[in-house]
């Protein structure tokens, strides 16, 4: 029998299992690393933003992701410049429109005279908790000047990530993407219910290294097609996939975001595509959904893994 280290954990608080195991046995189980890779297919999360937050120090987002067992992450900015001793006022300067303005020109300049290849650091971190960061997220990115945009993209590399990540406008992806064709780093542009699959493929015609984060959840609650097929067709341009279940649109009204199987987002044929063909795209959870009362977030999101992981495992 296989234990994880949840069953340990149990294990442990029982005083006849506390006998049963040395204190050797638990160190080394509680020292494993955690993996969310089933058939090939890894599965990630979008974090911090499915903890409920943008801003959260790396230490606590290592822990949250190793607790849920996931190996790999969607990482925003925002963490890794905490990192790096970014003032926390310049990433929340509230809702009031000038001191938003003054908080992006403060973190243009902190970014401007900070040097990047700092967020080798952060990547060591989740390394060494066995957690890869393949994408990094940023906020904004069309505000950016030149110098910002060479700098989010060093940033993101020297964090280990094998792509950046941003909303999409079709216009703006024209300039991002000259960078990210000068910087070799893939761009997956992330749409809502509005973003049809034509807005994706004129992105796609602008630049070599123009992608999509396909959030499958939202092109069904915004009647904008199957996603299996867009996936089928653009699978060399996807970076990643947004998981999360949503009902379809009824009378022009968007799908709400449901717990994992009580929605019409086909997450199982979407993932069982990509393990069927062998595609590196990571399905990456984006947890939206209303905690159900009596339960808590990180039960939800523990939820929402092992749906995944029970999609790529079953033969049917």
């Amino acid at each position: 029998m296989t234990l994880t280290r949840r069953d340990l954990g149990k294990l442990f608080l029982t005083v006849p299992a506390a006998g049963l195991f040395s204190k050797d046995v638990f160190a080394a189980a509680f020292a494993a690393k955690p993996d969310s890779k089933w058939a090939g297919v890894q599965i990630g999360m979008n974090v911090p933003y499915s903890y409920g937050t943008r801003t959260m120090p790396v230490d606590e987002v290592i822990a949250k992701t190793a607790q849920l067992n996931l190996s790999a992450v969607e990482l925003r900015s925002q963490p890794i410049e905490l990192f790096l001793v970014v003032p926390q006022t310049v990433l929340e300067p509230g809702r009031e429109k000038a001191a938003q303005q003054k908080a992006a020109q403060d973190l243009r300049d902190w970014r401007l005279k900070n040097d990047p290849s700092k967020a080798a650091a952060v990547k060591k971190k989740f390394d060494e908790a066995g957690i890869k960061v393949e994408i990094v997220k940023y906020d904004g990115i069309y505000d950016f000047n030149d110098p910002e945009l060479d700098y989010a993209f060093a940033l993101a590399k020297a964090a280990g990530a094998r792509a950046i990540s941003c909303e999409l406008e079709v216009e703006g992806s024209k300039r991002i993407g000259q960078f990210a064709d000068k910087h070799d780093l893939m761009v997956g542009y992330h749409g809502h219910t509005k973003t049809t699959g034509a807005m994706f493929e004129q992105a796609f015609s602008f630049a070599k290294h123009n992608g999509a984060n396909l959030d499958i959840g939202h092109y069904i609650a915004g009647n904008l097609g199957d996603p299996v097929e867009f996936i089928r067709k653009h699978h060399d341009r996807i970076t990643h996939i947004h998981v999360k279940d949503r009902k379809a649109q009824a009378n022009g009204v968007d799908g709400a975001n449901v717990p994992f199987g009580q929605g019409d987002t086909p997450i199982k044929p979407a993932l069982q595509l990509i393990r069927d063909n062998k595609w590196p795209i990571q399905g990456t959870i984006e947890f939206e959904y209303k905690v159900p009362d009596g339960s808590d977030r990180m039960g939800e999101m523990a939820k929402c893994v092992e749906y995944c992981k029970q999609a790529l495992l079953s033969k049917t």
